[in-house]
């Protein structure tokens, strides 16, 4: 269910759109550009195609390499806007990659028109796979 909207995820939101122009998209022509907001700054980053597709990184993953070169690996919330008329949504492989940094991180999400969907990354990807499960006894002692 979509959150209330505020001041701020507009603000996020509003530096993904920003950034959003700067994609390398020659093969899909989808621009999709991202921003994290971590230990109070913001972070953008923008999708990259490669003609290896799977080499392609995809905003999300990409503001997200900004902000732990920065030194930050906690983040607070991430925007993500794309070219789709209803409000693009992290991939699987991006929401994976971010709940390493914050689970319940808020996502906000739009496109092309007004449309704005805000939920929180565990509402997106329940169960995520976590630092948690390596830290488990996995039965295999040694006595």
């Amino acid at each position: 269910m979509p959150k209330h909207i505020t001041e701020g995820d507009l603000a996020l939101l509003a530096f993904a759109r920003e950034i959003q122009q700067r994609a390398y998209v020659p093969y899909s022509n989808f621009r999709v550009g991202a921003a994290i907001y971590a230990g109070g700054e913001i972070f953008q980053g923008v999708n990259v195609e490669n003609a290896a597709y799977g080499s392609t990184i995809c905003a999300e993953r990409s503001a997200a390499l900004a902000a732990v070169t920065a030194g930050h690996t906690d983040f607070d919330a991430v925007a993500v806007i794309g070219d789709s008329d209803a409000p693009c949504v992290p991939c699987g492989a991006c929401r994976q990659f971010l709940a390493e940094f914050n689970p319940s991180m808020r996502v906000i999400m739009s496109g092309k028109t007004d449309a704005v969907d805000v939920m929180r990354l565990d509402e997106l990807l329940p169960e995520a796979f976590v630092r948690g499960y390596l830290d488990q006894d996995n039965g295999d002692d040694e006595e």
